[in-house]
């Protein structure tokens, strides 16, 4: 029987020929349709380009958008929280994650998300949403702020009270700086961002009207405080956002972080709510936005207020911290109520919205 022995031209043939069908299977691969996205599905597919991206750190802050707004369709995404590892999105280019709570989770969420080749965000709007405790001299429980800033209010040195200097208010100063009165150098380039005052100024005139819920349980608690601003009905305010990942809670701890807001803001900023992720999840999107991902001037934050940050004249701290106000049902409930007007006029307007924020 003959032998048969390839030459070189035969060789070259069949290597264009493999070749190109390898080609042709990876560009038959990126145009099919995307729907399924389970962990089963391999294969390259076409990004997702979602008009927005709403933002949640647990599952209560983010059920409350899903059958409103008809996220069915789930995208596993690798690296997010193994609690929360779908982002869900809607036939209106809308969707939703849910990183986890804390800084190291909201971080790690957001920048596996950004990275993952599997969204094009490039002209994403980004909606962070969630709730927050809030200074009764501000506001009251069940309204809703969009913060102008984030701080970051766990960057800092601290002396135990027992034995910081005579005459200091708090035993938190900045680090680098002599004392809490005095402004830190910014060596972290977390501890304060501003962010885009067109689209705070359209999320705060979308929403001024929107029907915020109240219940009998949060109009007799907050009657309790006599601060005014506590004892009125839940609004849309603009006032600004402290986080860090210590829970904390009382009188002392809520005017150092009043004056700690005011100190790295040069006094332009007014604090009104505590939470724990926002300047984490605002530097994942900036490292994305460095990457040449997405747009910085594309984000807002709207946090609705779940409790008061201090007790009233009849509690203590720790009483206060455990109370059950009847601001948690109305806090998450107005999550969407506050911030659905921001999402309906960016997706009903998507022509103008997609190339920025529109001037009017």
């Amino acid at each position: 029987m003959p032998v048969f022995r390839p030459t070189t031209r035969w060789l070259a043939s069949a290597l264009t020929g493999a070749a190109a069908a390898l080609l042709f299977g990876c560009a038959a691969a990126d145009t099919l349709p995307a729907s399924s996205d389970s962990a089963e599905s391999f294969g390259p597919r076409p990004q997702i380009a979602p008009k927005v991206l709403i933002i949640s750190m647990f599952v209560p802050e983010a059920q409350v958008w899903w059958e409103p707004l008809k996220l069915t369709r789930e995208i596993k995404v690798p690296g997010l929280s193994a609690d929360n590892q779908l982002v869900r999105c809607n036939a209106d280019s809308v969707c939703q994650v849910t990183t986890g709570m804390g800084h190291t989770n909201a971080a790690t969420s957001i920048t596996a998300l950004v990275f993952s080749g599997k969204f094009d965000l490039s002209r994403t709007y980004f909606l962070v949403a969630g709730i927050a405790g809030i200074d009764p001299h501000v506001s009251t429980i069940g309204s809703a702020t969009w913060a102008r800033y984030l701080v970051d209010f766990g960057i800092a040195h601290e002396i135990d009270a027992r034995e910081m200097p005579s005459g200091w208010p708090s035993g938190y100063f900045g680090i680098g700086a002599k004392d809490p009165d005095s402004k830190p150098t910014f060596e972290y380039r977390t501890e304060v961002f501003k962010l885009n005052e067109r689209l705070l100024q359209k999320a705060l005139s979308l929403s001024a009207s929107a029907p915020l819920i109240d219940n009998d349980k949060a109009r007799a608690y907050r009657a309790q405080y006599l601060e005014p601003a506590a004892r009125t009905r839940p609004s849309v305010l603009q006032c600004d956002t402290a986080a860090g990942d210590t829970y904390w809670h009382g009188k002392y701890l809520g005017e150092t972080a009043t004056r700690w807001v005011s100190v790295v803001t040069d006094g332009q900023g007014k604090y009104c709510t505590t939470q724990q992720e926002d300047n984490a999840t605002y530097e994942a999107l900036k490292r994305g936005s460095q990457a040449g991902l997405l747009d910085l001037q594309r984000v807002a934050v709207l946090r609705t207020a779940s409790n008061f940050d201090r007790p009233h004249p009849r509690q203590t701290a720790y009483d206060s911290l455990a109370a059950d106000s009847g601001g948690f049902p109305l806090a998450t409930a107005n999550l969407v109520i506050a911030g659905r007007p921001l999402v309906d006029a960016i997706v009903g307007n998507w022509p103008v919205w997609r190339a920025g924020v529109p001037a009017n």
